[in-house]
């Protein structure tokens, strides 16, 4: 009988299944059921080159609408799934339709938070999590010359940049006394302050939001909770994303900061898999579940994923890895530390030129390293991630040893 897989989520993560299961000569029918009305797309150009006028539209798309023809994959655009019987294996679609699968691919990825102020349903408010909102805001800029950012973290990093570019007077407000405190470190984290007032940008922290002001239903500021105000044509908010679990939890599937898999990204009913944002994933390199929501995440988990559902042998044990470009900065990103788990920052090269290595050690051990402006080196730091060992501080931080020998 010819196996019938179904993945509900139509972004990167569910695009590279589908490719995966070909690839693995998978001959069954393979339907993807997105809730979106566009094809799977790539979501780093939405706050950076495609944000900035830098990307066409078609580079951000994983495929092009005949690949999936070519490749026999149903894509029901428009279809959002409302619930999973997992007993009878069957999906209920928010037009009342039914979909049956033998295997299933959760890869609905997350949403972000809103913020819950008056002001916050005014016309001028933006989120930017879909092509539809990069979209928007773009042409917001176009139509404005002030914006509010509420959140510094790397969505209101990139953004800020991205509105800087477009001409715009950018107001970046943070809660925290600096951007990406918590994940970086006050060392680190006080060279992304000071890019971005660099750059122009009137960045205030340890500010709290108490109103989006407005006239005639349109954004006219933001009151915050000294009494000051910030005058603004429009307001973008970036204070993070949740993992969309709606599904999964109708599924009866263990949750926990997203849906709880297994190292072969398997969830507690063995015929449901779940990949991306929202899979928080047991990672055996790093002995314990983490959930990261970077775009390494959506590519490198479907594959895996995908051998699963054909009932074939694989493990996810990647470390995380992302990259941001903000201005004349460009960075990148590998390993795994969560705020307060590490207890030194070895920086590798000058802090003031912009181009450096910083690594994050617990017990003399590297968890992450992030490279600014220097290149080519993401091998190596992942290398000594994985190697697991003590390192010489010493030699780690003189740019004159390889990183190669240590």
């Amino acid at each position: 009988m010819t196996s019938n897989f179904v993945i509900v989520g139509g972004g990167l993560a569910g695009a590279k299944a589908a490719e995966a299961l070909r690839a693995n000569g998978f001959e069954g029918a393979i339907t993807i059921l997105s809730r979106e009305s566009h094809l799977p797309y790539e979501r780093p150009p939405l706050s950076k080159g495609y944000l900035m006028g830098k990307d066409s539209r078609e580079s951000v798309f994983v495929h092009p609408a005949d690949w999936y023809t070519d490749n026999a994959i149903d894509v029901r655009l428009d279809s959002e799934v409302v619930g999973i019987d997992s007993s009878a294996r069957l999906l209920t679609l928010s037009d009342g339709a039914t979909q049956t699968y033998d295997k299933l691919l959760l890869a609905t990825g997350s949403i972000p938070r809103r913020l819950s102020i008056p002001g916050g349903e005014l016309d001028g408010v933006f989120y930017l999590r879909d092509i539809d909102d990069s979209e928007a805001i773009k042409s917001a800029f176009t139509e404005s010359k002030s914006v509010a950012i509420i959140g510094a973290g790397w969505i209101g990093l990139e953004t800020a940049a991205a509105a800087r570019a477009a001409g715009l007077e950018v107001s970046l407000l943070e809660a925290a006394s600096l951007p990406l405190l918590r994940i970086l470190g006050d060392q680190v984290a006080q060279v992304f302050a000071e890019l971005q007032r660099k750059n122009g940008v009137d960045l205030r922290l340890d500010v709290s939001i108490e109103e989006i002001l407005g006239d005639g239903g349109r954004v006219t500021g933001v009151r915050l909770a000294d009494g000051s105000q910030v005058a603004t044509d429009m307001v973008i908010v970036g204070v993070g994303i949740a993992p969309e679990i709606a599904l999964a939890e109708s599924a009866g599937l263990d949750i926990d900061n997203g849906i709880l898999v297994d190292e072969h990204l398997r969830t507690s009913n063995e015929d449901i898999f779940a990949a991306g944002d929202v899979a928080n994933a047991f990672n055996s390199r790093i002995g314990s579940h983490i959930r990261v929501e970077h775009w390494a995440n959506a590519l490198n988990m479907p594959p895996v994923a995908a051998l699963g559902m054909m009932g074939l042998e694989a493990v996810y044990d990647r470390l995380p890895y992302f990259y941001s470009d903000q201005y004349d900065l460009g960075l990148e990103y590998v390993g795994y530390t969560a705020p307060g788990e590490f207890d030194e920052v070895v920086i590798r090269g000058d802090l003031s030129s912009g181009t450096f290595i910083a690594f994050w050690l617990r017990e003399g051990r590297i968890q992450a390293g992030m490279n600014v402006n220097v290149w080519d080196v993401v091998e190596p730091i992942r290398d000594l991630i994985q190697r697991g060992t003590p390192v010489d501080i010493n030699a780690l931080s003189d740019e004159s040893v390889a990183l190669a020998s240590l």
